[in-house]
């Protein structure tokens, strides 16, 4: 991945552009992403979630009946966030770009197992007619952000923000 941009305005005179490896290390190792969906009305609409990085793309689940599920139907841009609450240290990132509905059943059986590894046999799903299902819980459609652009924000001793464009 080429390196990020170093924005000047939101960044520590010493500082250096975050590096790729460790905003994919933060996005593959969060255990709770804030997603940002529109709702009809334009007003935002954050929810906590899990989610899985994989192939450079950040994946969630949703109900068919949850909001995040009709703002999605409306409009599918999207922002996630992860990375701690901390003010003075860590590494926060915020990923933007489209949710796309996955229900191809060899990525779906993937992904699935890609959710008992990280988050354990809490969190198995069964494939099923191009949806995740959860034993007592009914339907999960699963979604796919390719992320258009990515911002990491450095906190503690020399703040700094990189973006990267992957459009």
């Amino acid at each position: 991945m080429a390196p990020g941009m170093l924005d000047p305005r939101f960044s520590d005179p010493a500082a250096a552009p975050s590096g790729w490896e460790e905003v994919e290390t933060v996005l593959a190792t969060a255990g709770t992403y804030w997603l940002t969906t529109v709702r009809a009305d334009g007003r935002p609409h954050v929810t906590p979630l899990i989610a899985v990085w994989y192939d450079a793309r950040l994946y969630f689940t949703t109900g068919g009946g949850e909001q995040k599920a009709r703002n999605l139907a409306a409009n599918p841009r999207v922002a996630l966030t992860t990375g701690s609450n901390a003010l003075k240290e860590g590494l926060d990132v915020v990923a933007e770009g489209a949710a796309v509905p996955v229900t191809e059943p060899a990525l779906l059986e993937l992904l699935s197992g890609a959710w008992v590894a990280k988050y354990g046999e809490e969190w198995r799903f069964e494939v099923r007619d191009g949806a995740f299902w959860h034993e007592g819980g009914g339907a999960a459609g699963v979604y796919e952000v390719a992320p258009a652009k990515l911002i990491a924000f450095r906190k503690g001793g020399t703040y700094a923000q990189t973006t990267w464009r992957l459009e």
